[in-house]
């Protein structure tokens, strides 16, 4: 019944930046953790960083990416920065009521935004 539509994803250069955008339907946004995940080719579907009561990132992206959100505007926001070819992938924005499950087992999903970094 959360309906979650990302957007802002396209082909950029290493080390360029992005900015991904993930807007939400229901009053209640502000009681939902969310996060971002993403997918490359051939591989496994991965956490890359939440927001609930505090942000936390994936190794792989810590120092490089942002996670913040509007609540006022049911908005989530992914500042992609210093990217690198790794970094293309499908962008998945997801959230869940309960903190704990929101970075591993979320129960709502997007469809997903297309990010390629080229070389």
């Amino acid at each position: 019944q959360v309906r979650l539509v990302e957007s802002g994803g396209g082909l950029v250069q290493a080390g360029g930046s992005l900015k991904l955008s993930c807007a939400a339907s229901g009053r209640t946004f502000s009681d939902y953790a969310m996060a971002w995940f993403r997918q490359a080719p051939a591989k496994e579907r991965e956490f890359v960083a939440a927001s609930g009561w505090s942000v936390f990132y994936a190794d792989s992206v810590k120092g490089r990416f942002t996670i913040s959100r509007d609540n006022a505007k049911n908005i989530m926001y992914l500042e992609m920065d210093s990217l690198k070819p790794e970094d293309t992938a499908i962008y998945y924005c997801a959230a869940d009521p309960l903190w704990r499950r929101v970075a591993s087992n979320p129960t709502y999903w997007g469809q997903g935004t297309q990010v390629t970094v080229s070389s």
